[in-house]
């Protein structure tokens, strides 16, 4: 796990993942307690409809940004994303209608749904060595699940001697922390892009070409599953532990903290298991778990028997989210990876967004066991479909043919421009009127200017 952070560019980098990560939970704690006074017993409500703005906005706004992120210069735009953020969440304390907190964390998500993927598409050029970006997803998952514990506590911390604004403020310091550590290092250059300027194409090119691969198409199904297994935990664990068992806070704290580890369990066997297998059995199997693990949420368990079961449910979705990365980086060319890492983000947040209130509604309606039932069946009916979609013969090279063709694009002489210059083209890459002609031949496939499709 050492390995990503001897990198003194990926170290710091990730030091301001985490510091963000860290300050935007301590913005959950005290949205919470601001809907509370806003909005005293409609506060539910107020809290319901401001993450379902904040899922709205990474699902709406991400794929737009991913398709031109390329066009932009990514340092500059990344820090400029964590300053707007900064001074986005330094407003909300000096909200006084619900209307206000709504248009705040919408703002504060759009830009978040910018950077983000922004982030996770430049870690791939900081760590060009597969075995090190594989730990360093590790490390990634880890610090979401570190997180989700070491935030509460350091909001109840500060909220001992200071007001919930307090955590307003240091979340908004947080980002600006981030933006001075992403300032301190130099990037990569981005490989350029073969994509033409036109607006339309480029703003659809990461969703359609995702769509447009099996293997990714796979990812997405599992991505359902993982939002699915997830949503039963999130939304139902103090209605199951406080209701159902009669438990206490701390035995809900506990069922948390379970699924927590299980999901870094997994995140820290991962590279090591990578190395002997392909990511697609890997991911499979975390399907698979989950699945099994809300089947046997049907047996009614007790407390220690939840445990195991969240536990379970931690490992398999920590199967499928760590490698997805890989995955992504795979599927793409370089050029192409802030379209592409921006379409998981939007697509996998469209899945929370339809789980969310499944789980509720189930749970409410139907009773817990039913939840359980439904959601497994959702579970086993995704990691079904992505067995089928996603065969072991679209991870291979593939045979293929290109019809003749003439266009133009910025482009380098690479196997699919070996043509004539007249000498005023510039260096590469550089753009102008060329000619295709026919070409089969074989090679790893992305969807890409030139492989629009996925051959039959």
């Amino acid at each position: 796990m050492i390995s990503p952070l001897a990198d003194p560019t990926y170290r710091r980098l990730f030091a301001a993942q985490v510091i963000a990560l860290v300050g935007t939970g301590l913005s959950t704690v005290a949205l919470m307690l601001l809907a509370y006074d806003l909005a005293d017993g409609d506060a539910g409500a107020v809290l319901g409809t401001a993450l379902a703005l904040k899922m709205i906005a990474y699902v709406g706004i991400a794929p737009f940004v991913g398709g031109i992120a390329h066009r932009l210069p990514r340092k500059a735009f990344l820090i400029a994303l964590d300053v707007a953020r900064a001074a986005f969440v330094l407003c909300l304390p000096f909200v006084d209608a619900v209307w206000q907190v709504y248009v705040l964390i919408f703002v504060l998500n759009a830009c978040s749904a910018g950077f983000t993927p922004t982030f996770q598409a430049t870690i791939p050029d900081v760590l060009p060595d597969e075995a090190r970006y594989t730990r360093a997803l590790s490390l990634s998952r880890l610090a979401y699940d570190l997180e989700n514990l070491v935030s509460p506590t350091v909001a109840v911390i500060l909220l001992t001697v200071a007001s919930y604004d307090a955590l307003f403020a240091a979340n908004s310091a947080a980002f600006i922390v981030s933006a001075l550590l992403v300032f301190s290092v130099t990037l990569p250059k981005a490989a350029p892009s073969d994509r033409p300027v036109g607006v339309l194409v480029n703003l659809t090119f990461g969703v359609r070409s995702y769509i447009a691969t099996p293997r990714l198409r796979g990812l997405l199904l599992l991505s359902l599953a993982v939002a699915a297994a997830g949503a039963m935990v999130i939304v139902n664990t103090v209605v199951y532990v406080r209701g159902t068992l009669g438990g206490s806070d701390t035995d809900t704290a506990l069922a948390f903290a379970a699924a927590g580890a299980g999901s870094m369990l997994a995140a820290v066997l991962l590279p090591l298991v990578l190395e002997r297998h392909p990511e697609r059995p890997v991911m499979l199997a975390g399907g698979l778990l989950m699945s099994l693990g809300l089947i046997l949420g049907l047996t009614r368990p007790g407390f220690l028997v939840l445990l195991s079961i969240w536990f379970l449910l931690g490992v398999g979705s920590s199967l499928v989210q760590t490698p997805a990365g890989r995955l992504l980086r795979a599927s793409c060319q370089p050029s192409d990876r802030s379209a592409f890492f921006s379409a998981q983000f939007a697509l996998s947040h469209a899945c929370w967004l339809l789980t969310y209130p499944l789980a509720g509604w189930f749970g409410a309606e139907v009773g817990l066991p039913g939840a359980f039932a439904i959601l497994a069946g959702l579970v086993i009916v995704a990691t079904a479909a992505a067995v089928r979609v996603w065969s072991v013969e679209t991870t291979a090279e593939l045979e293929h043919v290109h019809e003749e063709l003439d266009h133009e694009h910025l482009h380098v002489h690479d196997g699919h421009h070996q043509h004539k210059h007249e000498g005023w083209e510039g260096p590469e890459p550089h753009g102008h009127p060329h000619r295709h002609e026919a070409l089969k031949h074989k090679h790893a496939f992305v969807i890409d200017l030139h492989h629009p499709r996925w051959p039959a």
